[in-house]
């Protein structure tokens, strides 16, 4: 067999799909592997370079290939689709990511260590506690409006709403209990998501970059930690507007033969990333908005250009984004005002 430069490897649950090519762009390997297989070839293999789409489990398997010498490149899958050709299947995925890694201009996504994936892990968790406990606070209120209880807005409602659920002597037996099993699971909730915002809060403080984009006006512990856990390496963008167009804050360019038409923001990368900034930025706007603070010249004339306070909230948020960015990669802090300070934690 020639040497091998390069594999491209669709992967999945229990298969893996090989696709590698020698220094002529020739087909020299064309291989299913079981999982139970994938470390025992990889260490009989010449150290090459293997291109992977990135998702959680290819993180994993990028850290072992290369205990084994090889070099890993992860592309995110919206890269990759263009290279594979029609009639899909697991031999052409990887015949198109062998392709799409070989592409002078293409860009990669970092290797997870597995300190980062249990930060994101941390955070998805939290994710996923408020999202049930919105849920279930919803849930509580609409039950007890069937019975004609009902109770202002705010999860600091929801236990006096169940104390005067309880109180009730008209409610059924059977719809008493039922509420006393929600309003049971509901504090356990609450209880288990504190613990999860107090690690989440000791993370916080433990990581400088974190720390240092929380100074940043409409970035909190939650946008601090988020952005440091999700975004890639900040050094990877040129530019503090690939880095928010990353994140999917720019609009969509569909321009063609001279005309410029640009759409609604083109939501890429993370969601969760995405709106916890637009929810700061809507926080600073409100703020401006009713005289407190001290709103920047630049936020009060866009507040006063935009016809919509949402539109001024992207805008911000993606200003927010670039800021970040800015941060991320002086190691400088935030100053209101002015330009980024020198830091001690400077790259």
């Amino acid at each position: 067999m020639n040497q091998i430069i390069r594999i491209g490897m669709d992967t999945s649950k229990h298969f893996f799909q090989l696709h590698g090519v020698d220094a002529a762009e020739q087909p020299v390997l064309r291989r299913k592997l079981r999982r139970k297989e994938m470390v025992a070839f990889f260490a009989k293999l010449a150290p090459t370079v293997i291109g992977m789409e990135a998702c959680g489990a290819s993180h994993y398997w990028a850290r072992e290939l290369r205990k084994l010498g090889h070099e890993v490149k992860l592309i995110a899958p919206q890269h990759v689709k263009p290279y594979i050709k029609r009639n899909k299947n697991d031999g052409r995925d990887a015949e198109g990511l062998c392709e799409a890694m070989s592409r002078p201009t293409m860009r990669f996504v970092p290797v997870k260590t597995e300190e980062q994936q249990a930060a994101l892990m941390l955070a998805g968790l939290r994710e996923q506690m408020v999202a049930r406990r919105t849920q279930l606070s919803n849930m509580i209120r609409g039950y007890a409006a069937e019975f004609g209880i009902t109770a202002a807005k705010g999860l600091d409602k929801i236990e006096p709403l169940l104390a005067d659920i309880a109180a009730s002597q008209t409610l059924p037996v059977l719809a008493r209990d039922l509420f006393v099993m929600h309003g049971r699971e509901y504090a356990q909730l609450q209880a288990e998501l504190k613990k999860i915002e107090a690690r989440l809060m000791a993370w916080h403080r433990s990581n400088a970059d974190s720390q240092r984009l929380a100074q940043i006006p409409g970035i909190g512990p939650i946008g601090a930690t988020a952005l440091v856990m999700k975004a890639p390496d900040p050094r990877l963008f040129p530019s503090g507007r690939q880095f928010a167009a990353w994140i999917g804050l720019t609009p969509k360019d569909h321009s063609t033969a001279g005309k410029t038409r640009l759409g609604t923001i083109t939501r890429a990368g993370d969601e969760r990333l995405r709106s916890v900034l637009v929810a700061g930025a809507t926080a600073v706007i409100q703020q401006a908005s009713r005289g407190r603070g001290r709103a920047s010249p630049w936020l009060l004339a866009l507040l006063a250009r935009k016809s919509s306070p949402k539109l001024a909230a992207i805008a911000l948020a993606n200003k927010i984004a670039r800021i970040a960015w800015k941060l991320l990669v002086t190691g400088a802090s935030y100053h209101a005002g002015g330009k980024p300070t020198a830091s001690a934690h400077a790259a």
